[in-house]
């Protein structure tokens, strides 16, 4: 008479609820829901100071930020309760664009260099392992968004956001119109609208 095999045992289910990585995801939460609403604040500074497409650029990464504030609270699986943290909220300005890339760029270093693998390596340490792919994944986004700000605030600060030392296409973000040149042209023929609407085709060049 064959034997059944033995049962294997359930896996056991390890309780996010009063663990440090419940807290992480919730200071989480609000540090990214705080970089989306900085980042609204930087857009409309940037087209203020006539800088169209970076302008654009703050708005797309305040979309990522709101995403992983979303995914945060996804992973948090709340109940309704509170959960009570401690942490520092990040001051901050609004000033010139210059110093909105700079300030930018900072922050993002200190989120994907210190504070997201600080918060991995708790969740792995608590068990919590798809968390800790989670947090390592967003750090990885949030350094190139520092990459993109650095590049851009050195763009800015040496006067090359609309001008270059060869020839390169330059794109009107209001009607598509190409032309190409070591300069932007100060008005779109084609639409009219100001300088500040072009991009370079290739941004990242």
């Amino acid at each position: 008479m064959s034997q059944s095999p033995p049962a294997t045992a359930a896996p056991v289910q390890i309780s996010l609820k009063g663990s440090r990585t419940e807290k992480n995801l919730a200071a989480a939460y609000a540090h990214e829901s705080m970089a989306r609403n900085k980042y609204t604040y930087f857009a409309s500074r940037a087209k203020k100071d006539g800088y169209e497409q970076i302008s654009a650029i703050f708005l797309e990464t305040a979309e990522n930020e709101r995403e992983h504030a979303k995914k945060f609270l996804k992973l948090m699986k709340g109940d309704g309760s509170q959960v009570h943290v401690q942490f520092q909220v990040p001051g901050f300005s609004i000033q010139n664009t210059l110093e909105n890339l700079k300030s930018s760029a900072e922050g993002e270093l200190e989120e994907h260099s210190q504070m997201y693998p600080h918060m991995a390596a708790i969740a792995e340490q608590e068990g919590f392992d798809e968390i800790a792919k989670t947090f390592r994944a967003i750090a990885c986004v949030e350094r190139e968004h520092q990459m993109r700000f650095l590049l851009l605030a050195k763009q800015v600060e040496t006067g090359t956001v609309f001008k270059r030392n060869r020839e390169v296409s330059w794109k009107c973000r209001n009607c598509g119109n190409v032309v190409v040149g070591f300069e932007a042209p100060a008005e779109c023929p084609v639409c009219g609208h100001a300088q500040s609407y072009y991009e370079m085709k290739e941004v990242l060049e």
